[in-house]
């Protein structure tokens, strides 16, 4: 399965800690692209609204809100590929099997959308 990340993002450094805190520590790289991708998606919420106020013709306001719901997609799938690769794989290794009925809650989550 190709990686939804470029190929100079590495998840080397990526890695999510076991303990109560539960967080996550993306490279510089990955954490810079996420935020810059949820930047745009911003943008684009701001266009959408702007869109409405101005009256705009429907298909067209359905047509930006399907491409912002599709970046945030994109958004969703580096984290799960992150988390599937690194966190899940590790929590496993750990004899940790109860991450697979959280990935599988979270995968669930996702497709409802």
């Amino acid at each position: 399965m190709a990686s939804v990340l470029d190929n100079d993002e590495s998840l080397e450094e990526t890695h999510c800690s076991t303990s109560s805190e539960r967080k996550s520590h993306h490279s510089n790289k990955v954490k810079q692209n996420l935020i810059t991708r949820l930047n745009r998606i911003e943008g684009q919420i701001r266009g959408i609204k702007g869109l409405i106020e101005i009256d705009t013709y429907c298909d067209d306001v359905i047509t930006q809100i399907s491409a912002t719901q599709a970046a945030m997609n994109s958004v969703a799938k580096i984290l799960l590929e992150g988390h599937l690769k690194e966190c899940v794989v590790e929590r496993i290794q750990e004899g940790d099997l109860e991450v697979l009925d959280e990935v599988l809650v979270t995968i669930q989550k996702l497709m409802k959308k």
